[in-house]
């Protein structure tokens, strides 16, 4: 079954984040509750965990800016 991460909504008024660096390498296997990307706003940056185990595949790059509740990756 496949899970997604999408971009949280960190504040009222944020409308993107920034993906600052993944901390599980794309294809890497992830237990569930482990942080997997970093993002960033303008007022924090979060980890975001992984909301299953299975097999990480990335969807939006290093660096890369995306809209809130938008896919930033996936497990498999």
């Amino acid at each position: 079954m496949r899970s997604e991460l999408r971009m949280p909504q960190l504040g009222m008024m944020m409308l993107e984040g920034t993906v600052s660096r993944w901390l599980a390498a794309d294809g890497a296997a992830v237990k569930e509750g482990q942080d997997v990307v970093e993002i960033e706003s303008d007022k924090v940056v979060q980890t975001i965990p992984a909301p299953a185990a299975g097999t990480l595949r990335q969807v939006a790059a290093e660096g890369q800016t995306v809209p809130v509740l938008e896919i930033l990756g996936t497990i498999e």
